[in-house]
């Protein structure tokens, strides 16, 4: 340590200790593109009755009045779905949204025009809804249970799947969850 700080001297030591942060700088840089453009990539690739789960709870989550930025999707944690024929789906998707550097009612928003922060804790998300012709269905209403990661328990997660197990998507197919349980 003594060495090191016995090499720098005046200013020459502030100019040389400034060099590596650029390339770090850039790095990071890199990094928050790479993860904004792996989340938009990875929404895109969701089907479209998954899509439109993940834009209904955005919709809840954005139009909460304690909100300030604009949150998006940021990634999947679980996923399942049954064919319940003719047409009829029903979904369980739990998933992450992250705050953008957007204000809330930002319009359009997508990750190419609102950046991620890092400095605010990830939304976990759960909805769960019967989709018809790759459209929600308005009955059984859709369950959407979107919480602030650091307060999510392990009592709120059963509820989830509790909730969505008893929404009377019992159509004589196996229950919704049995593949997450």
């Amino acid at each position: 340590m003594r060495r090191f700080m016995s090499a720098c001297s005046g200013s020459s030591c502030s100019d040389w200790l400034k060099m590596p942060l650029l390339p770090l700088a850039l790095l990071l840089a890199a990094g928050v593109s790479l993860s904004s453009a792996e989340a938009q990539s990875s929404f895109s690739k969701l089907p479209d009755s998954v899509k439109k789960g993940v834009e209904l709870a955005e919709q809840n989550v954005n139009a909460h009045e304690g909100v300030q930025h604009h949150f998006l999707f940021f990634k999947t944690i679980q996923q399942s779905q049954i064919e319940a024929g003719f047409d009829v789906v029903y979904i369980y998707h739990n998933f992450n949204l992250k705050a953008t550097k957007c204000k809330r009612g930002t319009e359009n928003a997508d990750t190419t025009t609102c950046a991620f922060r890092n400095d605010r804790p990830l939304i976990d998300c759960a909805v769960c809804y019967k989709a018809y012709a790759g459209a929600i269905e308005a009955e059984p209403k859709p369950y959407v249970s979107c919480v602030h990661k650091p307060a999510l328990t392990e009592a709120m997660k059963k509820e989830r799947i509790d909730n969505c197990n008893k929404m009377g998507y019992s159509s004589g197919s196996p229950t919704l969850l049995a593949v997450v349980s």
